[in-house]
């Protein structure tokens, strides 16, 4: 590895491949409590869950090349599991039930014990019901050094949707035909609309506002958007140094809100996505879907001040946002509501290039999934099921797999395969060189193909992170098999 590649890989959470991982003595496990906690929304008490680790701090932070050592720790009345999401552990371990782990009920405990290759930011998550909706997630980091090489700071920001319902009732309303759902094919709707390129902007500029009956860009009305557990009215400040390096390691942990990025007058470069390296991608205003991540890194201006960095969903004028502010700056008062925020596109998406790159293989074959639903019911599903049971296809240890998705439906779909990295390589007609991701976002009416490497044998779960959506049919699995 050459010093300019050793420079890029550092840019971003990444295994740095080639270089030798640290050892770690064998330790206890590190303790995870789930519980309940009462959060404040604008002024008024909701109860939600947490994940408090060792440090009593949300979630965990650790070390690349340190084993994966955790015992999660059930506080709560009633089952939980936690999803590693972005780690690859084996099957069994990566908390799902239904995959190879059984719930952990109240009171009890659930040990996890595999090799950690992953570095960078990522999260971790119930994999249970609706519980992420309540909260139940936290950030879950893997540094590559103790000290960060490239940056004076860093600082981790979970963003949610916030509802003070109760979210099995929603989904009762939705399943019911009421709500704002949005999933009927969409009435009205010009199919010369739709951006062939794949870059997705001429199709959901034309859906946006597009209210009557049919397409909207969100299923859910929310009472709040939370960066890290506030609102806008009450926003987290972080004290930043004029002149320094800052890196933002941001997580949409919410349950069905898509966002933007909003840097405002500070510009920034995307480093990595998913915990995976990119080339710096420079610019303000970046997108993340839900459940992804993005690794953003600023450079405070040398005359100092207070420095909003808002987070926008799309389709609503609601907002939430941080403030970066030096010493003795006045920090502004922000409002909740702000200009009509427009649908994520996969324009960026198609420049992004990964620092790591996969071997040069052949793929073995090329599968189809049809992301279908949305109609009377709420029913929502993968190839025609709704079965979570599913398998949607099989596969032999050491294939190259192919995943072409076909988005049949009136919103989109952030689609997470668990247990693999992915690459994507091609954005409808466009053939990419893509970065690596978990989750890719598959707008209406398009196609999005990944690829990725039969590498983990198991049984895994390849869903739609849109909790609502996955929880209503929109979640399949995908299996091994022996050569015989």
């Amino acid at each position: 590895m050459n010093r300019r590649d050793l420079l890029l890989a550092g840019l971003a959470g990444t295994s740095l491949m080639g270089l030798p991982r640290l050892a770690f003595a064998e330790a206890e496990p590190k303790l995870l409590t789930v519980s309940k906690r009462v959060l404040e929304v604008k002024g008024k008490p909701a109860t939600v869950y947490g994940i408090t680790g060792p440090d009593g701090k949300p979630g965990l932070s650790m070390m690349f090349g340190e084993h994966f050592r955790v015992r999660v720790r059930n506080d709560t009345d009633t089952d939980t599991i936690i999803h590693w999401h972005g780690l690859t552990p084996p099957f069994g371990q990566d908390g799902v039930a239904m995959y190879g782990q059984p719930a952990i009920p109240p009171g009890e405990t659930k040990d996890y014990d595999f090799a950690n290759t992953r570095a960078g930011t990522h999260w971790m998550h119930s994999h249970v019901g609706l519980q992420e909706q309540q909260l139940l997630a936290a950030p879950l980091i893997v540094n590559e050094v103790k000290r960060p090489v490239f940056d004076d700071q860093e600082h981790v920001v979970m963003l949610h949707d916030f509802t003070f319902r109760n979210p099995q009732e929603i989904l009762a309303e939705l399943q019911g035909g009421g709500g704002a759902h949005a999933g009927h094919m969409m009435q009205g709707m010009d199919h010369s609309q739709i951006d062939a390129s794949g870059s997705g902007g001429g199709l959901m500029q034309g859906l946006t506002g597009m209210m009557g009956g049919a397409a909207m860009l969100n299923d859910i009305v929310f009472d709040a958007y939370l960066a890290n557990d506030r609102t806008l009215d009450d926003p987290e400040v972080v004290s930043v140094e004029k002149g320094s390096t800052l890196r933002l390691r941001i997580i949409n942990a919410a349950a069905a809100s898509n966002m933007w990025i909003d840097l405002g007058a500070v510009e920034g470069e995307l480093i990595a996505v998913d915990g995976n390296a990119i080339y710096p991608m420079k610019g303000s205003l970046f997108p993340i879907a839900t459940a992804q991540r993005a690794d953003i890194r600023l450079k405070i201006p040398a005359e100092g001040g207070a420095f909003p960095v808002l987070f926008r969903p799309e389709g609503v004028t609601a907002r939430t946002g941080i403030v970066l502010a030096t010493k003795g700056a006045a920090v502004p008062k922000l409002a909740n509501e702000g200009d009509m925020t427009s649908a994520l596109d996969l324009a960026q998406e198609l420049l992004y290039r990964p620092v790591a790159r996969l071997p040069q293989e052949p793929v073995n074959r090329t599968e189809m999934l049809m992301l279908s639903g949305g109609e009377k019911g709420y029913v929502w599903g993968l190839n025609g099921e709704a079965d979570p049971a599913q398998p949607l296809f099989t596969m032999r240890q050491g294939e190259r797999i192919a995943v072409m998705m076909h988005n049949m439906t009136g919103m989109a779909h952030p689609m997470h395969l668990h247990g693999h990295y992915f690459k994507v390589v091609a954005l409808g007609g466009n053939v990419i060189d893509g970065a690596l991701r978990d989750v890719v976002l598959v707008p209406p009416m398009q196609s999005v193909t990944i690829v990725f490497d039969a590498d983990n044998p198991g049984s895994w779960p390849f869903h739609c992170h849109h909790v609502y959506h996955m929880n209503s049919g929109m979640m399949g699995s995908v299996g091994y098999t022996s050569a015989a």
